[in-house]
């Protein structure tokens, strides 16, 4: 068996535990803070895995995605509180609606170099948390609006967890589909070099729309749940710090993997409760974090795993050092003059 083919086994293994673990938590865990947290990692994560394939895998800027969540859970909480509808039906509803913001969004966004269109996806953010202060009959206004709960079987928190998991399992399995097949290597081809991607026929501008817009309808989906999950959202909630949150998921967990991201996104965000006595320092804990993962992991957390393996498998496959015994080669020798 190869490194890639190891490498390989070890992520299926780790992936395989993983899911195991997640669906588990309500049936372990002690506190139901725990089942609050380990929800919004995963509706967090609803966001990110879309969000990675256009930052991680594609490598385009985009900083503004916490517009498109906003879009989503004010979507939800209209649809499905003010005019009651159905939430578990408003939930493809709200996708839909985050990717054709998201389309409209890319449709002149994508034509912009790096810089600028990283600006102009930040406009986008600023200008929904704009909306949602003008628009007060509509959205609340400064004063907020209250998100409903799921209906029966997703009342109770466990089975809203399980609910967000299963959502987050689909996303990451049409993610992981997308990355591993021609769109994955057309995505990191021009990611790595633009003019080598098109020179071989990738069409740079028409992925590009395809997974943004992908992207906007995860943004919307997880935005739905996370209104849900907080029962009460204000323009405040959807800050520009909440988007860089997501880039800087992506960023430690490492670019070009599923695993590392979701890795990112479950350490920065049981971060502050693991700290949470020394809360006023939990920005220098992220700056530190953020630092030695740059210094020491440059590939991201998704590298830690293979570089343990292979730290182990090194180990135990250390040889003696070959001592050779002078008094037999000394017989040989002498056996040979003889002779």
């Amino acid at each position: 068996m190869n490194a890639d083919s190891k490498k390989k086994t070890l992520q299926q293994r780790a992936s395989y535990v993983g899911a195991l673990a997640a669906a588990s938590v309500p049936l372990w865990s002690p506190n139901p803070y725990i089942v609050h947290l380990a929800t919004l990692i995963a509706v967090y994560w609803i966001l990110i895995s879309g969000l990675n394939l256009v930052v991680g895998f594609m490598g385009l800027l985009s900083i503004g995605h916490v517009g498109l969540l906003a879009i989503g859970a004010y979507g939800f909480a209209i649809l499905a509180g003010t005019l009651g509808w159905d939430p578990l039906l408003t939930l493809p509803v709200v996708g839909v609606v985050g990717g054709v913001c998201g389309f409209l969004l890319g449709l002149p966004a994508l034509r912009l170099p790096g810089f600028y269109f990283a600006m102009a996806t930040l406009a986008f953010s600023l200008m929904v948390g704009e909306f949602t202060l003008a628009q007060s009959g509509l959205t609340g206004g400064g004063a907020g609006i209250a998100a409903p709960l799921f209906e029966a079987p997703f009342d109770t928190p466990n089975a809203f967890y399980w609910l967000a998991v299963g959502v987050a399992a689909l996303v990451t399995w049409m993610t992981w589909n997308v990355s591993r097949m021609m769109w994955g290597r057309g995505m990191i081809a021009l990611r790595d070099s633009e003019v080598a991607g098109a020179s071989v026929g990738v069409p740079m501008y028409r992925i590009r729309l395809t997974v943004f817009t992908f992207s906007g309808v995860t943004a919307g989906v997880g935005g739905a749940l996370f209104a849900s999950l907080q029962s009460y959202i204000t323009p405040e909630t959807f800050v520009f710090e909440l988007g860089l949150f997501f880039f800087i998921c992506i960023v430690i967990g490492g670019r070009g993997s599923i695993l590392g991201p979701l890795m990112g996104t479950i350490v920065l965000t049981a971060l502050p409760e693991l700290v949470a006595p020394l809360a006023r320092f939990g920005q220098l804990f992220y700056g530190v974090l953020l630092l030695g993962v740059v210094l020491l992991l440059p590939e991201g957390l998704g590298q830690l795993p293979s570089l343990l393996h292979l730290k182990r498998h090194k180990a135990a496959h250390v040889h003696e050092p070959l001592i050779p015994n002078l008094d037999v080669l000394k017989a040989a020798i002498r056996a040979g003059r003889e002779a």
